[in-house]
């Protein structure tokens, strides 16, 4: 059986509390192989360490999203450098910039989101980007820092802008598909991810957001990334095996740290 990579999940949340076990079963069950858990704030970092060191064939990244970016102003490279010394950990994030909901101001978000551009940069390993609203600032911010000491950047989930797409394509940067992309009026994201370099696009669920149709309105799992991988493949005209291998290969060239069993 081909074997997917679910490479942006937040099986540690309290909605998984009752069934965690169950899902991971489902994931296994449905072909997902790899697992990569994401870090919201580094006060979950404990939680999720203990998820990865539980499960196998997960991995988890350390950072800091912008939403809580306000609250973690004396975050710093060095001390997420020392965080990632543990080789479980294969990414620095989800770091960037939303200014959609603005639940933390723009120079909170801006300082944050630098502290984890110079820590992927100082490992080696690759940063997860979330932006929302904010294409200009994590465009500058991104090219910059990559001019100065290149680095491997993801641009997960993305929903944003063309012009976006492509800075981040000309420096190298890879993009996730998510269950987004199923959705009915995600006109824009369609067009966008058919311009993905096929050798740096990978698959996600984001769960438990963000179900793919059929599944769209519960809570997403893992399982779920099935789905998100026949719509891209079937949007590319590639078969679904053909869509599971190469996006796991991509995945796992780039979240290079990962040593499968």
């Amino acid at each position: 059986m081909p074997e997917l990579f679910d490479t942006h999940v937040n099986l540690h949340g309290e909605i998984y509390d009752d069934d965690r076990s169950d899902v991971i079963m489902r994931a296994r069950d449905a072909g997902v192989a790899y697992l990569l858990s994401i870090c919201d704030k580094p006060t979950s970092i404990e939680t999720i360490a203990t998820l990865t060191v539980e499960t196998p064939n997960m991995w988890r990244t350390v950072g800091c999203h912008p939403h809580y970016a306000k609250d973690f102003q004396d975050l710093s490279s060095q001390w997420l450098v020392e965080q990632a010394e543990d080789p479980l950990v294969v990414g620095i994030g989800e770091a960037g910039m939303d200014m959609h909901y603005g639940y933390s101001d723009l120079e909170d978000q801006k300082r944050v989101f630098q502290a984890q551009i110079e820590a992927a940069q100082d490992t080696g390993l690759p940063l997860v980007v979330h932006t929302r609203e904010a294409d200009d600032v994590t465009g500058e911010m991104l090219e910059s820092a990559y001019k100065a000491k290149p680095f491997s950047i993801l641009m997960h989930c993305y929903t944003s802008g063309e012009a976006l797409a492509h800075r981040m394509m000309d420096i190298g940067a890879y993009f996730s598909v998510s269950g987004i992309v199923t959705f009915k009026n995600a006109h824009d994201v369609r067009y966008i991810a058919k311009q993905y370099p096929q050798d740096r696009v990978i698959l996600e669920t984001d769960c438990p957001y963000l179900a793919p149709v059929p599944k769209r309105g519960r809570r997403n799992e893992p399982a779920y990334l099935e789905h998100v991988c026949r719509y891209y493949a079937d949007l590319m005209d590639v078969s679904f095996d053909t869509m599971v291998e190469r996006t796991t290969s991509n995945a796992l060239r780039l979240f290079s740290r990962i040593k499968p069993s």
